[in-house]
């Protein structure tokens, strides 16, 4: 079992560094277990979802402990108040260096996002260029909206699809990435004492591995 590394604790919240490869929450239909079982068999308490991540990205996601930490969480949530900043590697080499992608989202029953400008929800994604590699881009995304696959979709949608993706993009997408290149990097929110806080989960080897492969590249 994948080693779950602790990032903060207090009374209210719990965050954690998940791995790739282990899903978030309980997947419907499907065994294995899942980050949020596998945490509250360990410390033998209830714990509350509030956001989820795919379970091909790594990195931070937070827990509340008790039902008015939930409540006030999925208040942070819902009205845009977490600050959150991903990592992520994309095919092909971004021109500007930064941009915001505001195109509506629709899932589909078999699971797939995509752009839909008349069926689509409200989707909007900031980001900025942090490197530029000869046949990749590292960037930093900033979703303003929690959507499914949202930030895999919006770069899919302007031709840069991220590395290693195993939905989005085509086979040349996960030529030599031995997974998907985005990590759940910062979060930023208010604590239940009106305390600011910012956290952040260390970049994993597995995602170190995916920009030595870009870096060999140049």
């Amino acid at each position: 079992m994948a080693t779950i590394s602790l990032l903060y604790e207090d009374d209210d919240i719990l965050a954690v560094d998940k791995p790739e490869g282990l899903a978030a929450i309980p997947e419907r239909h499907r065994g294995g277990g899942s980050l949020f079982e596998l945490l509250c068999a360990e410390r033998r308490e209830k714990l509350y979802i509030v956001h989820r991540i795919d379970k091909e990205t790594s990195g931070l996601i937070v827990f509340a402990r008790h039902a008015e930490a939930h409540r006030r969480l999925n208040r942070l949530f819902e009205t845009r108040a977490i600050d959150k900043t991903y990592l992520a590697l994309v095919q092909g080499v971004i021109a500007g260096d930064d941009g915001v992608i505001d195109r509506p989202l629709r899932q589909f029953g078999s699971g797939r996002v995509a752009v839909d400008l008349e069926r689509g929800k409200p989707s909007t994604t900031e980001f900025r260029v942090a490197e530029r590699f000869r046949s990749q881009t590292l960037v930093e995304a900033r979703p303003r909206t929690g959507r499914r696959h949202q930030i895999r979709v919006h770069l899919y949608s302007l031709g840069h699809p991220i590395a290693g993706d195993p939905v989005y993009g085509d086979e040349a997408t996960r030529q030599g990435f031995a997974r998907m290149m985005l990590h759940a990097w910062r979060l930023g929110l208010t604590l239940l004492s009106s305390r600011q806080l910012t956290l952040e989960a260390p970049i994993p080897e597995s995602f170190q591995a995916g920009l030595r492969i870009a870096t060999a590249g140049q």
